[in-house]
């Protein structure tokens, strides 16, 4: 992972068991009376990509800010009511919510406890002035901010390269997507890699799947493999833990896989790369905001190439360097602003 700086504080804008999971990571902070609450999705906090790396945001927290934490793990939907219910009655000072999946009740919680503060990644709070996402809460509430993330952008970054790889291969110039719920937090990541393998290979087919799921990595390996006998030569996971299905079946067949959120390049044999979005670091710096007497409700924070929120994984040695140099010159117009990656899937 790159050394990235704090980000300001700026106005714009994935089970089986029905038990509710609190961590054992909480505690530590010498006694601070502070307390960052942290509810995951149902992909759960060992999913080595979206949950896990807010986990680490967390822990980094405690460790840096000398606060108490608060995971609550959500094993089944039917969780994300009590886990932030848990939360508000525990008085943490700030509840994060990991998740699209979680809108829905945190709107409700919000609203329930108007005194707490509360934060959501990939979503945009209502009255933020922009929001690259998409996704926006429904109505106003301010006691909440949202966490959005150019997904987009480091989706084009792995998009080039994979387009890159395949024209050097030769053979079928076709790639892959698999996707766990068709929802805009997934597919904001697949129209960046859609795009700009297609900027660089016109020609180039991009075979997109769902695999309806974010855990059961058996259902991601079934899409991956319908795509691999259409010819794909490389695939890109957005699917959380069910999408380690999908590098686990790229090694097998001997194509490239790619990671998301997390570097997953030691995950499988074969990672070519991985889009990383640094959720960890959006839950570090809303608690920190908070920390520092600088919550915003009704506003976001925003995380782009630009600001190192977005970027890559460690790079397969494989990769010649005039590709990773053609792919950087793409990153640098994505950050001027001379490409504009779309959000939605053409």
């Amino acid at each position: 992972m790159a050394a990235i700086a704090v980000l300001a504080l700026v106005a714009g804008c994935g089970g089986s068991s029905k038990k509710s999971t609190s961590t054992s990571a909480g505690g530590g902070g010498g006694g601070s009376n502070f307390t960052a609450a942290l509810v995951s999705d149902i992909g759960k906090f060992n999913d080595r990509s979206f949950n896990q790396s807010q986990l680490e945001g967390l822990k980094r927290a405690r460790s840096e800010l000398g606060i108490q934490i608060l995971p609550l793990q959500s094993n089944s939907t039917s969780d994300y009511t009590p886990n932030f219910t848990s939360a508000a009655r525990k008085h943490a000072n700030i509840t994060i919510a990991a998740g699209f999946l979680l809108a829905d009740t945190l709107e409700t919680i919000a609203d329930q406890f108007p005194n707490a503060k509360f934060a959501i990644t990939d979503y945009c709070a209502k009255g933020a002035p922009t929001c690259i996402t998409g996704s926006v809460l429904k109505n106003d509430h301010p006691n909440v901010m949202g966490l959005d993330y150019a997904a987009n952008e480091s989706g084009c970054l792995v998009g080039y390269l994979a387009a890159e790889m395949t024209k050097k291969q030769g053979g079928k110039q076709v790639i892959g997507a698999v996707g766990g719920l068709n929802i805009p937090p997934v597919d904001i990541w697949i129209a960046g890699y859609k795009y700009c393998a297609q900027l660089f290979n016109p020609s180039i087919k991009v075979v997109v799947g769902y695999s309806g799921d974010f855990v059961k990595s058996d259902l991601c390996k079934t899409v991956a493999e319908n795509q691999i006998a259409q010819g794909a030569q490389v695939l890109f996971q957005v699917a959380g833990g069910c999408g380690l299905g999908t590098l686990t079946a790229a090694a097998q067949h001997k194509i490239w896989g790619i990671g998301v959120d997390k570097d997953q390049y030691n995950d499988a044999n074969r990672v070519l790369t991985s889009g990383v979005k640094h959720v960890d670091l959006g839950v570090f710096n809303v608690i920190k905001a908070t920390k520092d007497d600088r919550f915003n409700g009704d506003h976001d924070l925003q995380f782009t190439l630009a600001n190192e929120g977005m970027g890559l994984g460690k790079i397969n040695p494989a990769v010649p360097k005039a590709l990773i140099d053609k792919m950087n010159a793409i990153k640098q117009k994505i950050i001027s602003g001379q490409i504009k990656v779309p959000t939605t899937i053409k």
